[in-house]
């Protein structure tokens, strides 16, 4: 009777244990909002501590001394740069493979950096070398902007808008515009004399340098609205991402909800792109990396997991390069290397995050 007794209390201490809590948000458990909230920290402290860093390395003058931040103020530029750069790249790259239900193919995909590398070639090849001083300042930029956002904004909406319109013939087309552009672009690069080329690749390089302080009172309200709008939709973008009938199931339409999205995409893709030049794997390393650390598919956790992570890698990118190496700032040679070995893992496990 006590060996019974015994089994008896062993089931109610069974019984009484209580399970983990979860409940139906994002993050289920509480172990989950631990880790993602602490990771954020983290990523909060590294992007303060290369924030400061760019600020006061290589100063001269104590922190405690005014001249300190004389020459810390000229390097706010580049920093406001880097930030602006890392949002554009890390929302629109979401955004983007949320709509295509794809998480490996990047904005970069419709061609954004081989109008950039066609137009510049061109400047070249029609104008000489001063047409490429030409075309820093607000009026260009601003025209490469309406040329690249109004470019995309056509194709998307001529794709998606017909009957038997579907993303996959929009990145198709997209393909066969980037690839048909690159083309055009190196043959008129081999027609260029070596001291014309040597100009011209320095421009083709994604780099701070290429960038101008007259962009940013443009470039920082573009962007901020785009990431906004983003941001206020992710609810839609989290419908999105469960596929076109799904959508169409719980009362979205799936194309205008989808052009909506990349008509964000195209504003922030231009910017960066026009601001510091192509950046094609920056976007995707990003990506990877919010999933992993957010553990999450809701884009209100994602998104700004996505753009801390950005500025961090693109901003320890600019460190490295500028401090370490001299390299002007030319950051996209890190981000390329990291990026695509990145890219070629996930593509030798067949795709699978």
């Amino acid at each position: 009777m006590k060996a019974k007794n015994d089994g008896y209390a062993d089931v109610s201490d069974t019984i009484s244990q209580e399970p983990p809590r979860r409940h139906s948000g994002s993050l289920a458990t509480a172990k989950a909002k631990w880790r993602y909230w602490g990771i954020l920290a983290a990523l909060i402290i590294a992007a303060a501590g290369i924030a400061l860093g760019l600020l006061a390395w290589d100063n001269p003058l104590p922190i405690t001394d005014e001249g300190f931040w004389l020459i810390a103020q000229m390097r706010v530029e580049n920093l406001a740069v880097l930030a602006v750069v890392a949002l554009c790249q890390a929302f629109a790259t979401v955004a983007f493979q949320t709509v295509a239900n794809n998480r490996i193919i990047t904005p970069s995909i419709m061609g954004f950096e081989s109008l950039y590398v066609a137009i510049q070639t061109s400047a070249m090849y029609f104008f000489g070398v001063t047409a490429i001083s030409q075309l820093q300042g607000l009026v260009p930029f601003v025209v490469q902007l309406v040329l690249m956002a109004g470019l995309s904004l056509a194709l998307y909406g001529w794709l998606l808008s017909g009957r038997y319109g579907n993303v996959a013939i929009m990145l198709l087309i997209g393909v066969v515009i980037g690839g048909g552009l690159g083309s055009i672009a190196t043959f008129m690069q081999r027609t260029l004399t070596p001291s014309e080329f040597d100009v011209l690749s320095a421009r083709l390089f994604g780099s701070v340098a290429n960038s101008d302080a007259s962009y940013l009172p443009v470039a920082i309200p573009l962007c901020l609205i785009a990431c906004a709008g983003l941001y206020l939709s992710s609810s839609r973008l989290n419908v999105l991402a469960l596929g076109r009938d799904a959508t169409a199931s719980l009362g979205l339409k799936h194309s205008v909800e989808m052009i909506k999205v990349l008509f964000f995409v195209s504003i922030l893709m231009a910017v960066s792109v026009s601001m510091i030049g192509p950046m094609i794997f920056l976007g995707f390393l990003v990506a990877m990396l919010a999933y992993q650390f957010a553990d999450t598919f809701d884009h209100r956790y994602i998104l700004p997991m996505a753009a801390l992570i950005s500025f961090v890698v693109l901003g320890g990118a600019y460190f490295v390069m500028k401090n370490i190496f001299f390299a002007e700032g030319i950051v996209s040679i890190i981000i390329e290397i990291v990026g695509g070995g990145a890219f070629l893992v996930v593509i030798m496990r067949k795709g699978r995050l």
